[in-house]
């Protein structure tokens, strides 16, 4: 049995991504890593910081950043796509740049490939997620946030990263066209089996100054002409507001975790500032559906968003 991790990255250094930590921390699991760059600000040095990993299993292929032909983020899917098929592996594992894997997960992916490698009818395995927000303390697992999402799947050519490179579908007849990542019709789910094991994703624990310039670019390659996030720094609100995270981080996260630097800016508790719309987890229907779904539905979302189709849960 062989796995590749693969991903795509641009500007990490410049938006501080934990790319790194990213890479390491499944790279003991994997037989090769492909990452699908595409060259960004000129003094970003992400190429270098990929380099500075020292591995022979990564493998750099370098791709076109279109955000006119790939708009409403597909172009993130297609980066995805084109790392994906640069893979060799029986499993692809992907990983994007803003999240990690616990080590002490590592086996268990790998007992859980093992197992399903000979069962056809399974494509894809569905990981849970942990969603931090503002700082490495506090993370959503319930309503607003996807609570699971696929991250290996098959090597299959008709399998491809879907939207914005959240998830994976079979897409039959695909021209590699923004249409394409898009579609429902003529698409069809993962059969998948559903892993007890973590994603950790940081994507919302940067310093505020950082996290408004990342989001203004996303909203660039969704469509350049909505309106960007003026405020000097995103309001991550009043933490208070926020689930505890009572777990431990993937050690790759050690050093990063050492260096936040921006606790001065979180507002601990209080109202959430009343000038800025509010976020999810900030509005009473949404804080009674999560109530609902962690107390009664066993972590289910009521109406949430699946984009997979669940055979079986299993468990080591």
């Amino acid at each position: 049995m062989k796995i590749s991790g693969f991903t795509f990255v641009r500007n990490a250094i410049t938006l501080d991504f934990p790319l790194k930590e990213s890479v390491l921390s499944i790279l003991p699991l994997v037989d090769e890593y492909v990452i699908a760059y595409s060259p960004g600000n000129t003094d970003d040095g992400t190429l270098d910081l990929i380099k500075s990993i020292g591995s022979e299993k990564i493998k750099v292929v370098e791709a076109k950043w279109e955000p006119e032909k790939f708009y409403r983020n597909t172009l993130y899917a297609h980066l995805t796509d084109i790392a994906k098929a640069n893979c060799s592996g029986d499993w692809l594992f992907y990983l994007q740049g803003d999240e990690a894997v616990h080590e002490s997960s590592l086996s268990v992916i790998k007992k859980a490939c093992l197992e399903y490698l000979v069962k056809d009818e399974i494509e894809g395995l569905l990981f849970e997620y942990r969603h931090f927000w503002g700082d490495y303390a506090h993370c959503f697992t319930h309503h607003g946030w996807y609570p699971r999402e696929i991250r290996i799947i098959r090597n299959k050519p008709e399998i491809h990263s879907w939207r914005d490179a959240q998830s994976f579908r079979i897409i039959y007849n695909f021209k590699s066209t923004a249409e394409d990542y898009l579609k429902k019709t003529d698409t069809r789910k993962l059969r998948v089996v559903a892993i007890p094991v973590y994603i950790y994703h940081y994507g919302w624990v940067r310093n505020p100054t950082k996290m408004r310039e990342k989001q203004n670019r996303m909203i660039d390659t969704f469509n350049p002409k909505m309106d960007k996030i003026q405020e000097h720094a995103i309001d991550y609100g009043p933490l208070n507001n926020v689930p505890k995270f009572k777990g431990q981080h993937p050690k790759v996260m050690t050093e990063r975790i050492k260096r936040l630097n921006w606790q001065d800016s979180l507002q601990k508790a209080g109202k959430p500032n009343p000038n800025r719309p509010k976020y999810k987890h900030e509005k009473i229907k949404y804080r009674l559906r999560t109530w609902l779904e962690i107390n009664l539905l066993g972590g289910n979302e009521i109406g949430g968003f699946k984009n997979y189709t669940l055979v079986e849960k299993w468990r080591p």
